[in-house]
């Protein structure tokens, strides 16, 4: 089994309906309650909602084609066995909800994350039972998750957290958390090592917000509240990742594939300034905005005057058509400086994370080709040698169910390997 992380953005021009869309609406009682998720099995709950979305209230079942599934969730593979059981996972998991109903009246509610689901000739076919689906489709309460930005997790503490915290990102903060609430948000509730502060910081909040901060498009800062001596509860500071920020951008309508980002890229604006201009203002602004500079005889420069025409709303109707002044025009130059840099910055960024996913995966696949080559006894052996020196409950957890293939395992998992066999990674 190769579990491994697709490098890059989801290409959405082989994708379609609902599908091409970069964000999916998560209902916020959904995401506050959804349970003992693994990272494959959160982002697969957040895919199927993303497909099944705009047809919740109209149809029972949603249809998805298998490949596909796997490539929006970043999991390159032909072994339907691992999709198989994140399937099955997701119709045992519970989903929680407790909120104020239509009526005013406070609501509690419980329900399986699936009613059924099954895969046939290739396609996933599965539904929500209609209690579910009423909430996951209210319009009322929900967060964007962007899908380009959740592929990128590897830990599923860490996209949980993300997408608790960033629904709250307007705000600022979470609001306090109750540390049995916060324990239930991370799935660990229940689990006694964690009933600790100390082991639920060192291993739960810290290596999530170090993951949020590294691969999201917000910045966490946990803060505490005592009681005495003992922690009682815990909130995050959130503002956005300035670095990170453009991936929050949804694409999903081809921005790239428009006639008016052609024209931006062709003359001569950066590819985060144009998506930023899309998202901002929209296509019929822009395209007004270039048809106004085109039209203006003698501009030396026409990314200067389109920055400062978008931003001042020059051009109009029935309004003046001032000329922008030397210093306006400077300043939109380096601004289209900056973001140039910003542009190189981040794909370097992400060419380097690439890089190290397809490291990762071809030692992950390695591990699967030595593991496989011994005897059975021996494969046995090596499986009970390691989970032995796995201390922490999830850790042993995901290892039980998904082997050789557990990604929260697998630093360790290439220390065992190399200790057994040192020469394991050696032309990789």
């Amino acid at each position: 089994m190769s579990y491994a992380a697709m490098a890059g953005e989801i290409p959405r021009n082989k994708l379609t309906g609902p599908l091409r869309r970069a964000s999916v609406k998560k209902n916020v009682a959904a995401i506050h309650v959804s349970g003992k998720l693994t990272l494959l099995q959160r982002k697969l709950s957040n895919v199927l909602l993303l497909n099944a979305y705009d047809a919740l209230a109209t149809q029972p079942t949603h249809r998805i084609d298998a490949r596909t599934l796997c490539l929006m969730i970043g999991y390159n593979s032909n072994d339907m066995d691992t999709l198989k059981a994140s399937l099955r996972g997701l119709a045992e998991t519970v989903a929680e909800w407790d909120m104020l109903g239509e009526d005013g009246e406070h609501e509690w509610g419980v329900s399986a994350l699936l009613s059924y689901a099954k895969l046939k000739g290739g396609v996933c076919e599965y539904a929500y039972s209609p209690a579910l689906a009423a909430k996951l489709h209210d319009p009322k309460v929900f967060a964007l998750i962007n899908l380009n930005i959740q592929r990128r997790f590897t830990s599923g503490h860490a996209l949980a957290l993300y997408e608790n915290c960033y629904r709250f990102v307007r705000t600022g903060s979470t609001g306090w958390w109750e540390l049995d609430l916060f324990r239930r948000l991370m799935g660990v509730d229940g689990s006694p090592y964690y009933e600790v502060f100390k082991q639920l910081n060192a291993k739960i909040i810290k290596p999530a917000v170090a993951e949020v901060n590294k691969t999201s498009n917000i910045l966490l800062e946990p803060e505490l509240r005592k009681m005495g001596r003992t922690v009682a509860a815990i909130r995050f500071k959130i503002k956005e990742n300035p670095q990170l920020a453009m991936l929050d951008m949804d694409d999903g309508a081809g921005v790239r594939q428009g006639a008016v980002y052609d024209r931006l890229r062709g003359l001569g604006v950066s590819d985060r300034l144009a998506r930023q201009w899309i998202a901002e203002h929209g296509e019929d602004y822009v395209g007004d905005k270039l048809d106004y500079v085109g039209r203006q005889a003698g501009v030396k420069s026409p990314v200067r005057y389109l920055t400062a025409a978008i931003q001042q709303g020059y051009g109009a109707e029935a309004e003046p058509v001032p000329v922008p002044s030397e210093p306006a025009l400077a300043a939109a130059a380096r601004r289209q400086v900056d973001d140039e840099a910003r542009d190189a910055a981040l794909e370097a960024r992400e060419t380097a994370v690439a890089s190290e996913r397809r490291a990762r995966a071809a030692r992950m696949a390695r591990v699967r080709e030595v593991a496989e080559a011994r005897r059975p006894t021996q494969r046995d052996a090596d499986k009970r040698l390691f989970l032995s020196g796995l201390k922490d409950t999830i850790e042993r957890e995901e290892f039980a169910r998904l082997g050789w293939g557990s990604a929260l395992n697998a630093r360790a998992i290439f220390a065992f390997w190399e200790e057994l066999e040192p020469d394991i990674f050696a032309d990789l």
